[in-house]
């Protein structure tokens, strides 16, 4: 990934996945602007000072991990994704390591096929934040249109 932006959006839109290895942040593959449309996974994986002091252990993390989700069996699923490994990444045997990526892949949620609807979920009015306006809109929605005399 580049920019700030782009991993600000996996940040805000992305589900989280916990391991004891590390954490996945996963959102669905969308292009960038005036890209075209080829699905891949992209992947940014973030290994801050505070998880590990030493850089030549933060690189480690980073090339063991990298390795792990180029060799994976069944590859990669479209999506773009934050991993954030734990200290244990570079003890754990390569094997787990793999086998717990894969894992956290298939819990991922998948980009759901069908038509939604771009609507309110609840189907009732939209909440705009403001209670008096939602007073407001509810009040008015719930008014009775004037009778008719026969």
């Amino acid at each position: 990934m580049k920019g700030e932006k782009e991993f600000r959006k996996v940040r805000s839109h992305g589900v989280a996945v916990r391991d004891a290895l590390f954490t996945l942040r996963v959102t669905e593959y969308r292009p960038r602007y005036g890209e075209t449309w080829r699905p891949r996974t992209i992947v940014g994986i973030v290994v801050s000072k505070k998880t590990l002091k030493h850089a030549v252990k933060r690189n480690r993390a980073r090339r063991r991990v990298r390795e792990a989700l180029r060799t994976l069996p069944g590859g990669l699923p479209p999506c773009r994704a934050i991993l954030m490994p734990n200290p244990a990444v570079l003890t754990v045997p390569f094997q787990e390591l793999q086998a717990a990526l894969a894992r956290a892949l298939a819990k991922a949620p998948g980009r759901v096929k069908g038509g939604k609807s771009r609507g309110p979920k609840s189907g009732g009015a939209a909440k705009s934040g403001n209670p008096a306006e939602d007073r407001r809109v509810t009040a008015s929605m719930n008014s009775t249109a004037p009778k008719e005399e026969m």
